[in-house]
């Protein structure tokens, strides 16, 4: 359990109505949807202290502390999850300080810790959605949490944060509603969908929907695809993990019970390793959900979204909000190369944006946001306190009452 925040609980925003439903940006709709958020930290008297964080692809609105239970999940809260997975970096005196800032998570729209996605119960069949579950894109997510906001009183964040597929949405943010935030701290992302990862999630989305058990995604009165799913995590988990990782990882990995496939043996403990990562997974992940969230990756443009023609006019939102970016790279990332980063920085100071890159030397790969707060933690507080300004924050932060 966290020693800085103890047990925390998620909340649960509700938006839209049968006279009022939430439009996708396919233009399908829904009588209403649930984000499920959490909190860590008070809000200033003037709302000022806000920072909105975007989790990555498997992620939940649970960033921080010990969350229990989440209701209605039908087991998916498993004990892997029910510590915050930004825990390192959010509490007292950690890199997001909550004795100063206020952070807010949210589960994005679609997936399946709480807000409404698939496997959500439609109130006209009292069943799954399933496959009527809408495709969802990065800005239907951006949306409902920029509604999350206004719920919460928050006309302007101090700052949004987002690592992997949640730099996608960070950016998205700033550049759908720059007059809303001030600092964008995107984490080992990019700006676009590459050739390579295009790849390698159409592979996934293979896999889940070559499941017999799928059924189009109308599978939750029967057996889940839990084939498909466990395949689907063994394809990302290698981009997510430096390789030599794995093999360190691997040795210590007992070998798995039920090893024989169809006719294959399972004979090496890299192969035992992998086998255990998805089938721990499939028992807390919906495959669903899964797929809206990899469409939503591949379907990410924001340049379209934005109604821009290029990354130049995409920036100039930002140095017309006078935003500030703080870039990560992760020198052995397989999963967004640094090349990637490299693109970022480049269109950031084409448009003339204030930004500062910083590439983090490690051996984890990927994950290392996730695992190394040492790595991370004195340029994010230098840059969540102002200090890249020639002069002090034009408001206080740190007046939480």
């Amino acid at each position: 359990m966290s020693k800085g925040l103890g047990e925390t609980r998620t909340q649960f925003f509700h938006l839209g109505s049968a006279a009022e439903p939430f439009v996708f940006a396919n233009g399908e709709q829904l009588p209403g949807i649930t984000v499920a958020y959490e909190m860590y930290g008070r809000l200033n008297a003037r709302k000022t202290n806000a920072i909105l964080l975007f989790h990555a692809l498997s992620g939940s609105q649970h960033a921080a502390g010990y969350n229990p239970e989440v209701p209605g999940l039908f087991g998916r809260w498993t004990d892997d999850v029910k510590q915050g997975w930004w825990d390192l970096f959010i509490g007292p005196g950690k890199a997001l300080d909550t004795n100063r800032y206020c952070v807010i998570c949210a589960n994005y729209l679609g997936g399946c810790y709480g807000s409404s996605g698939p496997a959500s119960l439609n109130p006209e069949t009292g069943k799954p959605y399933g496959a009527d579950f809408p495709p969802v894109l990065s800005s239907d997510v951006v949306r409902s949490q920029a509604a999350l906001l206004d719920h919460l009183g928050i006309k302007k964040l101090h700052a949004v944060i987002g690592s992997s597929v949640g730099g996608l949405l960070a950016i998205n943010f700033a550049t759908l509603y720059p007059e809303r935030v001030k600092i964008v701290m995107p984490v080992a992302t990019g700006l676009r969908t590459t050739v390579l990862t295009r790849l390698t999630l159409f592979e996934q989305v293979l896999a889940i929907e070559n499941d017999p058990h799928f059924k189009g995604g109308d599978y939750y009165d029967g057996e889940a695809p839990e084939y498909g799913l466990a395949l689907a995590r063994m394809i990302s988990h290698k981009t997510f993990v430096h390789l030599d990782a794995i093999e360190r990882r691997a040795r210590q990995t007992v070998s798995q019970p039920n090893g024989q496939l169809a006719w294959y043996q399972v004979g090496h403990n890299v192969e035992s390793y992998m086998l255990h990562q998805g089938k721990k997974f499939v028992k807390r992940f919906d495959a669903n959900a899964y797929l809206r969230i990899i469409n939503m990756w591949l379907r990410y443009d924001p340049l379209r979204d934005a109604g821009v023609d290029s990354y130049d006019e995409l920036f100039a939102r930002s140095r017309q909000a006078g935003h500030h970016y703080l870039v990560f790279s992760i020198d052995s990332d397989f999963c967004f190369y640094p090349e990637e980063q490299a693109e970022m920085v480049s269109a950031l100071e084409r448009a003339d944006v204030s930004s500062m890159h910083i590439t983090v030397h490690s051996d984890k790969g990927h994950d290392s946001f996730l695992l190394e707060p040492q790595l991370y933690t004195p340029h994010l507080v230098y840059t969540l306190e102002g200090r890249w300004q020639k002069s002090s924050l034009d408001e206080p932060v740190n007046d939480v009452e």
